[in-house]
Order: structure tokens, then sequence, then C-alpha cells
């Protein structure tokens, strides 16, 4: 799969789970489960429930997700 095949959705972070796990709920209304990139892992950004993310969907299995950023409040 091709790097440019994925889709990008913007959510909020309803709770968080073990092992760097996150439930998020999409602007549609659908929940994902989510783990963060290697990115935001390396730079110790801390994830807390309520947080506003932009997460990386594979077309092929619409119920997981990547969180690739945390917006700024």
């Amino acid at each position: 799969m091709a790097k440019t095949d994925v889709i990008e959705v913007e959510g909020v972070v309803t709770k968080v789970l073990p092992s760097t796990m996150y439930r998020v709920r999409l602007e549609t209304g659908h929940e994902v489960l989510c783990h963060i990139s290697g990115k935001i892992r390396h730079n110790f950004i801390k994830i807390v429930a309520g947080d506003k993310v932009r997460l990386e969907m594979s077309p092929y299995d619409l119920t997981k997700g990547r969180i690739t950023y945390r917006y700024r409040e």
C-alpha cells in the first residue's frame, strides 16, 4: 500500500487505553481505535482525553487508525 492511500480525518480523543492506544470519536460520529505514530512517541507528546487530533486510516480497515498530529489548544 502506498503512502498516499490513506484517509486523513480529525477527531477527539474520548478514552485513553493501555499500551498507548486511544479511542477517538470522528466528526462523523464513528469511534476508532488508534495508536500514536513514531514521531509523536519520539518527541514525548502527551495525549489526554479531550484533545483534538488528526489521524490516518487505511481504506481497508476503517476501525483502526494512527494519530499523526495533536492540535494545540
